[in-house]
Formats: C-alpha cells, structure tokens, sequence
C-alpha cells in the first residue's frame, strides 16, 4: 500500500557518514548483517529523521536539527530514557535500541529505535485509504483515549519520578516559552507581548493529577494500521515529553485543530486533515477528555490559547534558523505567516472567542 509513510533522499546538507553510522550501528546492535542503506524522511520541522535499513532489519535515527537550537531543546538522551521506561509498558512507543554521545560519529548525541511502519496522516487524507466519515469520529476517539491512557500511566512505577517536575510546572511553562519567543523573535513577526501577559495573569494552579505528558500529541506524530486506519499502532516525537499538567498536553494537541468552520487565514495554516468528514470538533474533543478524566475543562481558554501561543514560539524558534541562514530548507520560509496567523487566533481568545 503505496500510502504508507516512506522515506526519500537525503537533503541537502543534511548528510550523514554513512561509513561511520554503519560501523557504529554494526558494533553497538547485536545480530545485524547485510547491506546498509540510509535515508531521510522529509516531514517534520525539528529532529532530523533517517530511516536506516540493514538486511532485513529497518531502523530510524534520530539526531537534532543544525543550527541554533534552544538550550533544553532536543535532548537525544533525555527522549531514548523515556522510550526505554515507556515501550515495556506503553508499547505504542518505539523500542529504542541504541544511543550514544560520541561525537565523532556525527558530531552530535543521537539514538537509533525500531521502526513502526504505517499511515501518518499529512495535510488531507489519501484517498487510496478509502477513510469514511466512521473512521474518521473512531480515530478522534481513539487518539482521545490513549492520550488520557499515557496521563494515567504511573510514571513512579517506571522509574520516571525524576523525569520532570510537576510543582510549578504552569508558571514554568508560561515563562519558559514568553523567553524562548522573545530570545527567537526576527524583525517580521508579532510581539506577542499581549498574549504573553494574558497568559501569565490567567495561568491556572497546578493540576493535583500530574502525569506523563507527550507535549506534542497530534496526528502526524500517530502511526496507523493500513488495514484499519482508524487503529492507533505508534507514537512518534517524545523529544518534548515531561511530567506536567495533563490539560497542558490536551491544550497544545487542540492548538493544532481546525475546525471545518475556522477563518480562511486559518485553514491555511492546517497541516492535518482534523477538518475531514467525521472529524470531532474542537468542542467535542475536550468535552470527552473531560467525560473520561473527570477534570473540569471551564477553564479551557487558558489551556487552547497557550497552545496557541507555544505552536507559534516553536515555528519561529525554526524560522529564526532559516532567516539567519542555519539552514536551507525552504519549507522554513513559510513560517513567517504562520506566527502571524497564530498570534491572530490567540488574539481571539483574550477577545472572548474561546476555543
């Protein structure tokens, strides 16, 4: 099935030594032989991300971007800790297999896990996936559900009690991503300053329930099954997962949502088909965490406008690397509209429009 998410060429200057990643791979993973192939794939904004086949055995790497990259920001060891105590437990992470700080493989810290093929759903839906409007409510409910699933994990069980801190995690939050925009803001973009002084007035108190939070839980970080899209088989991107605020989470997921009625400027910032046929609304998506967790959501705007604000403070902290020249990819470029977008929609929130 042709829609199954596959790799491409390398882009430029994104190369690695093959050489070197191969000796590393075949000296550190017991039981590989046969050639050695490598790729990239070409979504995703952040980690740079190859795909690795030796003999019959498919592999992905996972290395952070060139360029000026925020101090706590793509923690390639910190993201292979939590695969290791997730995967036995919480099986839709991948099982990590390899990890290493030694620079003179690539100059950098990375990690090697398994590959969990399937569909990730892009801007629209393939239509060779012949995905109905049931399909569609299933696989909301379903990305609901195992979001919750992953809030009520017990993190102490599993070795995770130090792996964040959830006193103080709103206000840290609040403040950590207000400096982070103002460190990465260009001479093109919004202030921000009233979004950001909204936000620390309204913050919420800390949640009594913390738990394991992915922190960048949408479509495109789901792998499905082919033969039945609206199953959940993986979950990508752990590189931002802590301990914290379960709304947190929910609220940066729903940051990503565009209902089919959203203003024309943003649709055109959509990068999932969350507006499809059968696709649960913003409203509905909420009200049934809500349902399953018991934790009241009355107080939602805060949660869906700092997400707002955080998805814009991440695709500039990018675009800051495109304008200054730290990398070519022109994907980059577009970024620029999309801060202004969000900083409008944020702007609805403090002006009562709610979520």
């Amino acid at each position: 099935m042709a829609i199954v998410d596959e790799p491409s060429e390398i882009r430029e200057g994104e190369e690695l030594d093959n050489s070197l990643v191969e000796q590393f791979l075949r000296d550190t993973i017991e039981g590989l032989s046969g050639l050695f192939s490598i790729k990239q794939f070409p979504s995703g904004f952040s980690n740079l991300t190859y795909f690795i086949s030796v003999g019959d055995r498919n592999m992905v790497l996972r290395r952070p971007p060139i360029g000026k990259k925020a101090k706590t920001a793509h923690d390639m060891k910190r993201e292979y800790r939590i695969l290791s105590a997730l995967h036995p437990v919480f099986p839709y992470c991948p099982q990590p297999l390899a990890y290493t700080e030694d620079e003179s493989v690539m100059g950098c810290p990375f990690y090697v896990m398994e590959r969990i093929p399937g569909v990730i759903l892009r801007k629209n839906i393939p239509k060779e996936m012949n995905f109905s409007g049931d399909h569609a409510r299933t696989l909301c409910e379903n990305m609901i559900d195992l979001q919750h699933r992953l809030h009520t994990l017990d993190y102490k069980a599993i070795g995770l009690a130090d792996f964040g801190k959830p006193e103080g995690y709103v206000r840290r939050q609040v403040e950590g991503w207000s400096k982070r925009y103002r460190d990465a803001r260009t001479p093109d973009v919004p202030d921000f300053e009233k979004v950001m002084a909204w936000l620390d007035a309204h913050q919420t108190a800390d949640s009594v329930t913390p738990g394991i939070i992915h922190n960048d839980y949408k479509f495109d970080n789901l792998v499905l099954n082919p033969d039945m899209p609206s199953e959940i088989t993986g979950i990508l991107d752990w590189e931002m997962a802590t301990l914290g605020d379960p709304l947190m989470d929910l609220g940066s997921s729903i940051a990503y949502w565009i209902n089919p009625d959203d203003p024309e400027e943003v649709q055109m910032i959509r990068m999932m088909p969350t507006n499809a046929p059968g696709m649960m609304t913003r409203k509905e998506l909420v009200e049934r965490y809500g349902q399953m967790s018991g934790k009241a959501i009355d107080n939602f705007d805060f949660y869906y406008c700092f997400g707002l604000f955080r998805l814009a403070v991440i695709a500039q902290q990018i675009y800051y690397r495109f304008y200054h020249g730290q990398t070519r990819d022109k994907r980059f470029a577009q970024l620029v509209f999309a801060v202004a977008i969000l900083e409008k929609a944020a702007q609805r929130v403090l002006d009562g429009g709610g979520w």
